[in-house]
């Protein structure tokens, strides 16, 4: 995914690690080493899915034993990384069938993950408990 200011940011599954990301410098024409920001060595679910707005990243993703059999996550991922994109803050919700959909504010202070139900994130604190 593109970002307003020319980097580019790329999660994906990387099997046995887990979540996997690398970010694209324009200045350093050059991506940066995969690092991984959510360890599991269960399967990968579905797709990843990506937001931003004003230099703030959202994604979503899951994981599960048996999702390749058709089965739902066991591990919902909801993750952010705002201005260098090295710090990612990461949400594990267990048993979950996964987030529908991660909204980012114009201004990039905060998200909302949701499905039946909602999960926020901001700049000033985090996650909130749940």
């Amino acid at each position: 995914m593109k970002l307003g200011d020319g980097r580019r940011v790329a999660l994906h599954y990387r099997q046995g690690k887990g979540l996997v990301e690398q970010h694209y410098s324009p200045r350093a024409k050059a991506w940066t080493e995969p690092t991984v920001i959510y360890r599991t060595t269960t399967d990968a679910c579905q797709g990843i899915h990506l937001r931003t707005k004003n230099g703030t990243v959202a994604a979503i993703a899951d994981f599960g034993p048996y999702c390749y059999d058709g089965e739902p996550p066991t591990e919902s991922i909801a993750a952010v990384a705002t201005v260098d994109l090295t710090d990612w803050s990461v949400n594990v919700t267990k048993n979950f069938d996964g987030w529908e959909r991660a909204s980012v504010s114009d201004d990039g202070q905060r998200v909302v993950f949701g499905r039946d139900t909602t999960l926020r994130w901001s700049r000033a604190d985090g996650f909130e408990p749940q």
